[in-house]
């Protein structure tokens, strides 16, 4: 087997011409036959024992040339490609076979290969870094969520109306001209007012009712809801049953001993306030290195074959399918209630899936002019971490993952570690405060009559603490 011909036809496609010996041809021929003897029906030879020559004086001497080209046709083009010294992204296309008989095999083909890639200064991409200070506020939001997620649900006795952030327990029942529609009942529905889980109006007219009455409310679908009712008028029937508030504890050291490992209000504020510290710290340095790769990917510069997108948004999609499929969902079902298509919403990837692509291959560049390598220091590192991620022993992981599956990772991590550390980040500016305009003294005073003077002095102005 043996390269005769490689010529680049256009912008990351090359066209290959791969020979095949005869010797090595034949050879592939007989094992051919071997494999399909079984298959055919000679007379007077009992089913796969026919020998070859008389299946071919039947048949025709070229009867297994194709089944040969296939078993052949791996390892030719394998080889061929090697030769040329091509790093292919794709499968071979175009494919035509000018020659095949007893002398050997001549096959031509299409590749697409990896793009020519020229990139920018990579070393000191400028990023800014936003302040990672908790506030206040901050901390006083998180602990009220704590109190919201310890909070009790009461039915209310009295016989009140209901109001906003009340609970409704209701029946209901939708009607289009008289028509119950599909997804449109519940019984024992409990309903926040004020949530606006409901279409526009509908939680609205439940206020006002006490438990236990039935009544109607009239409502219009949007015109963005999905097809079958958008922009259509409906009538639900209510049965309101009951109406239930949300118990809100109080924050004192009772409850910080019983929902947490502390014994005070002020314990219990600072370790929260150093959580969200870390939390705030983690985030913004996150946003920081996201936009150093951003602007890394926008020094590339390259004619990006089109199968490198389209396979990104595959990848894209199948990661979003599976994440719908984690939560009971299936991509048909989600486009149905989106009112999108398989087209229109693979199409949304497609500027993510370039982004990514070109982010790729400034990786793949630097990890080249910066000669960076895997070290087996790190791959025993990256075993032990899986080993414990899933609970295994080291050497049940090293089976179960070859080197050569986490050498790519770790190259690319490698990568992005080198450009974050030869990034330069800045601090996030504050808008300057805007200064008042200083007052017209002199035309006031010539259009006003001037104010009496008082004994009482202005509040001094403390120093922010």
């Amino acid at each position: 087997m043996s390269l005769k011909s490689s010529n680049k036809i256009e912008e990351n496609v090359w066209e290959l011409e791969v020979a095949v010996d005869g010797e090595t041809f034949m050879n592939a021929v007989n094992k051919a036959y071997l494999q399909q003897r079984k298959k055919i029906n000679v007379p007077g030879f009992r089913k796969g024992k026919a020998p070859r020559a008389f299946i071919e004086k039947m048949y025709g001497e070229a009867v297994f040339y194709e089944d040969a080209l296939e078993i052949v046709y791996p390892d030719a083009v394998s080889a061929a490609i090697e030769e040329a010294k091509l790093e292919v992204i794709d499968t071979p296309f175009d494919l035509e076979v000018p020659e095949m008989g007893k002398d050997g095999v001549v096959i031509k083909l299409k590749v697409t290969v990896m793009p020519e890639v020229k990139l920018g200064k990579y070393k000191g991409i400028k990023a800014t870094k936003k302040s990672a200070k908790v506030s206040a506020e901050d901390v006083k939001s998180h602990i009220n969520n704590m109190l919201e997620q310890n909070s009790r649900i009461v039915t209310v006795e009295t016989k009140r109306k209901v109001k906003k952030n009340d609970i409704a327990v209701i029946d209901f029942e939708g009607f289009v001209d008289g028509v119950a529609f599909e997804g449109g009942k519940a019984e024992n529905y409990e309903l926040t007012i004020g949530s606006n889980q409901f279409i526009p109006g509908f939680e609205d007219q439940i206020i006002g009712h006490k438990a236990g009455e039935e009544f109607d409310v009239n409502v219009k679908f949007p015109e963005d809801y999905h097809a079958e009712l958008a922009g259509k008028d409906a009538t639900f029937k209510i049965k309101l049953h009951e109406i239930k508030v949300k118990e809100v504890p109080a924050l004192d050291d009772e409850f910080v001993k019983d929902v947490s490992e502390y014994d005070t209000v002020d314990e219990l504020k600072k370790n929260v306030k150093e959580e969200l510290e870390n939390k705030k710290q983690h985030e913004v340095e996150a946003e920081a290195n996201n936009e150093v790769l951003d602007k890394l990917a926008d020094l590339v510069t390259a004619v990006i074959p089109d199968c490198m997108i389209e396979k990104k948004m595959d990848d894209d999609v199948q990661d979003f399918a599976y994440r719908l499929q984690m939560q009971g969902l299936d991509l048909k079902t989600y486009l149905k209630y989106t009112g999108s298509d398989e087209k229109t919403f693979r199409e949304q990837y497609k500027e993510q899936a370039e982004k990514q692509v070109k982010l790729d291959l400034a990786l793949a560049e630097i990890i080249k002019k910066e000669n960076l390598e895997v070290s087996d220091a790190d791959l025993e590192e990256e075993y032990a971490q899986y080993a414990k991620a899933y609970n295994m022993d080291v050497d049940q992981i090293k089976k179960a993952i070859p080197a050569d599956n986490i050498k790519p990772e770790l190259l690319q991590r490698k990568a992005v570690d080198f450009v974050i550390e030869n990034a330069s980040f800045a601090a996030e500016k504050k808008p300057a405060a805007k200064k008042a305009a200083a007052p017209k003294a002199e035309k006031a005073d010539e259009e006003k009559p001037a104010a009496k003077k008082t004994t009482k002095k202005a509040p001094e102005k403390k120093d922010a603490e």
